[in-house]
């Protein structure tokens, strides 16, 4: 990697916020909720690999794909709630205003 004169690593988009180690641990209802939509995520792509095998109706499997878009939509709403509330607001506590444009960008990632 690159190097500056003075021997550090110029600094990368994914360096600037210094915030991608949480310092307020989730607890263990709200890491149960997102477990437990992940898991039924992952139970609707199975379905959705059963209908493809048992070559069902093209409606019927974009239904089921539109019902995991939505699903997965909905938990990273959550995730990007918690990231707010805890991550973005640490770091502007601690007087890292970069946090936001970090912020600002994952929310456009999301749309």
């Amino acid at each position: 990697m690159e190097e500056q004169k003075d021997g550090l690593r110029p600094e990368t988009d994914t360096e600037k916020c210094h915030c991608h180690y949480k310092t307020t641990p989730r607890d263990a209802a709200q890491l149960r909720q997102l477990q437990n939509r992940l898991k039924r995520m992952t139970g609707q792509l199975g379905g959705i690999s059963r209908m493809l095998d048992e070559n069902r109706y093209c409606g019927d499997i974009l239904v089921q794909v539109a019902a995991v878009q939505s699903a997965l939509q909905n938990f990273a709403y959550l995730v990007l709630q918690e990231h707010l509330e805890t991550c973005v607001v640490e770091e502007i506590a601690k007087g890292n205003v970069q946090v936001v444009d970090e912020a600002v960008e994952l929310i456009k990632k999301l749309k």
